[in-house]
């Protein structure tokens, strides 16, 4: 890769370094240059631009991304993780339920030391991540990178997930001789909110006196896929009341004793194969203790050895860290993959068909409204809702046996504004953004909406993410994060969302994709026949 100050006039196909603003049009940084840019270039008097040109033997920063991080996960599916689309290089991976992650830290050391242009990071080993949590991201520095390097980063399943396996848990609490019930109550409130952060569920729960011989019994009894042990006074000792207990019920004796603060006070065993906890004190209070470490590798079905318990140590000083589990969340600060829905707008009135539904026209054997409805949900985007004239039977029939969301447009005639009202209405609560697409495109795949969605970042002000066919024409899908729902709620006329672009060209980035796509609709007979007869060339 060739990168430097070039002329203007020779900058076609180069990749700009840096952004621009010119006469009102924003080129970004990383935009592969095209000859509409470069005439805007040179009528605003700009005859050099810093700029990255390929070489022979080069791959673009977002092909590298997307071959590395397919070497370390082969199989997303498996590691029960999801790789997004590319953009500017980067790849982020994320979890696809939730669990404990899994890292060969030498296999991401190897992959580092290749070049120091190519990245890759990652949550701690071990770490509990829940659905949607950001697990690692792959980033390529340069706009380009040679072949070679990519062909000698060793291929390694190096991340995976390991998701909550075990679904019940028995806690057995023991009392000791005036010992409040307030005690007990506090006890097995905290052990329940933690377990259900898990996907575990608090079964039986049995309070017996804080003597060997009954807590045996309680163990033996025990039904739950795993079985807590939270006794009333502290085990200070491996010949102490729980780890006895254990013994006596045919149990046997793992761990006791952890370096982690707190929590130095937890036993580990089994009894008949199922795990056994004898929880620290400091279980009572819902913040992070040694014994959540245990827990979380356990529920996921991952065994934990003395010596797996005796490399806690490090990082195992937790008395200055205010985490507090969240039920069924992560922190409320932790990187999740965004929540992106689909609006796929079919209720016009095909009129310039002159008697014909476009969305109807059968395309590879199926009607196109089917078809593009059917590529929409290809993509990893969360829901699919397709905006519909009230009580049309035939459009109706196209989306049979679909999982789609279907909205009607009561003032569909209105033009698409009305349409985007009705889906914007229709959205999940919790939607981060939304990709506003036609029906009547039928080269628009998955890999659009999917390109679009790994465009769109907050923090980097990527607010309003376009497709741009192949040859840098501006075109639809558009997706639109969270910021400008209002405004799409408020729309009026048949303009659709032009305005909302124009008038915010900081947040707008323009997206390639492959091919035409982008910029084919069908709107006419005459548009069909072209297009059909291109197809068979």
């Amino acid at each position: 890769m060739k990168f430097g100050p070039i002329p203007v006039a020779q900058a076609k196909g180069a990749i700009l370094a840096h952004s621009l603003n010119v006469n009102g049009l924003r080129l970004r940084k990383g935009r592969t240059l095209n000859t509409a840019d470069i005439a805007a270039l040179l009528n605003a008097c700009i005859t050099e631009v810093t700029a990255a040109t390929l070489e022979v033997g080069d791959i673009t920063e977002d092909q590298a991304a997307q071959a590395l991080a397919k070497s370390l996960v082969p199989d997303p599916s498996a590691a029960s993780l999801r790789i997004s689309a590319p953009f500017t290089g980067r790849v982020n991976i994320y979890a696809e339920t939730g669990g404990v992650v899994q890292i060969d830290a030498a296999a991401i050391d190897r992959f580092n030391a290749v070049s120091p242009t190519i990245t890759v990071a990652t949550v701690p080993d071990m770490t509990r991540a829940y659905a949607r949590a950001l697990i690692a991201t792959v980033k390529v520095i340069p706009y380009a990178v040679r072949q070679k390097h990519i062909d000698e980063m060793p291929a390694s399943a190096a991340l995976r997930l390991a998701p909550f396996r075990l679904k019940t848990a028995s806690l057995i609490l023991t009392q000791t001789p005036g010992m409040p019930e307030k005690l007990l109550s506090k006890g097995r409130e905290a052990v329940a909110r933690r377990m259900q952060a898990l996907n575990c569920t608090l079964g039986d729960v049995i309070t017996v006196p804080h003597e060997t011989t009954p807590l045996a019994e309680a163990i033996s009894n025990a039904t739950g896929d795993i079985i807590l042990i939270l006794t009333g006074s502290a085990t200070s000792d491996i010949a102490d009341v729980g780890p006895a207990a254990l013994t006596r019920s045919g149990g046997k004796i793992t761990r006791f004793g952890m370096p982690v603060d707190p929590g130095n006070l937890l036993f580990l065993g089994a009894h008949n194969g199922r795990p056994v906890v004898g929880l620290p004190g400091c279980a009572r209070s819902p913040a992070l203790n040694g014994a959540d470490w245990v827990l979380e590798r356990l529920v996921c079905g991952l065994d934990v050895t003395d010596k797996d318990i005796a490399g806690m140590g490090v990082g195992g000083l937790l008395k200055e860290i205010p985490t507090r589990p969240q039920p069924r969340g992560g922190s409320a600060d932790a990187p999740t993959q965004p929540k992106v829905e689909v609006l796929l707008l079919a209720a016009g009135g095909s009129r310039r068909m002159r008697g014909k539904d476009k969305l109807l026209e059968i395309v590879d054997g199926e009607p196109l409204l089917r078809r593009t409805a059917r590529a929409a949900l290809k993509g990893r985007e969360e829901r699919v809702h397709v905006v519909m004239q009230p009580e049309n039977a035939n459009r109706d029939a196209a989306l049979e046996g679909l999982n789609v969301n279907q909205i009607p447009s009561p003032e569909w005639v209105e033009g698409m504004a009305a349409s985007i009202r009705a889906g914007m209405a229709g959205l999940s609560q919790d939607c981060d953004a939304v990709i506003i697409a036609l029906a009547d495109m039928p080269d628009v795949s998955a890999m659009h909406f999917d390109r679009l969605a790994a465009a769109y970042d907050t923090t980097e002000a990527r607010e309003i993410c376009r497709a741009l066919a192949a040859d840098g024409t501006p075109g639809l899908p558009v997706l639109f994060g969270r910021r400008f729902f209002e405004t799409l709620a408020n729309l009026q006329g048949d303009r659709g969302a032009r305005d909302v672009v124009k008038d915010a060209p900081e947040f707008l980035v323009d997206v390639p994709t492959d091919g035409q796509g982008a910029i084919i609709d069908l709107d006419t007979p005459e548009a069909w026949r072209t297009w059909r007869a291109d197809r068979r060339r």
